[in-house]
């Protein structure tokens, strides 16, 4: 007969969301869902280009494919590409509304810089 003890469990560190929006972006989505883009979920990637080497991409699509991870803030849906998902834990989408441009833009915690037009960056 052995005397064994187990140890207590390790207490597990919570994870970040994997994405969040703010209110901006959060009311501009909800603009586009239930006008042009009725019935269809924005789905978030990472493609290979730009000066830096990576660059966020973004399309409407009718339905999640295999792999997608789901993210869902202020009621909201929005869709993040399994291969992307890595480069995207703990990123903050915002709308900008600027003098001669408007859109979404991303504050992620993971990249380490961008190019100088603000088009691309690196991990």
């Amino acid at each position: 007969m052995s005397d064994t003890q187990t140890a207590p469990a390790a207490k597990r560190r919570e994870l970040p969301p994997l994405m969040q929006m703010t209110e901006r972006a959060a009311q501009r989505l909800k603009q586009l869902y239930e006008g042009a883009n009725k019935g269809q979920i924005l789905r978030i990637g990472v493609n290979t280009r730009g000066c830096s080497g990576m660059s966020y991409d973004m399309n409407f699509v009718e339905e999640a494919r295999p792999g997608d991870e789901r993210v869902i803030d202020h009621g909201l849906q929005l869709l993040v590409e399994s291969k992307a998902t890595l480069f995207l834990i703990g990123t903050v989408m915002d709308y900008e509304i600027k003098d001669l441009e408007s859109g979404f833009t991303f504050t992620n915690p993971n990249e380490k810089g961008r190019c100088g037009c603000g088009e691309s960056f690196h991990v």
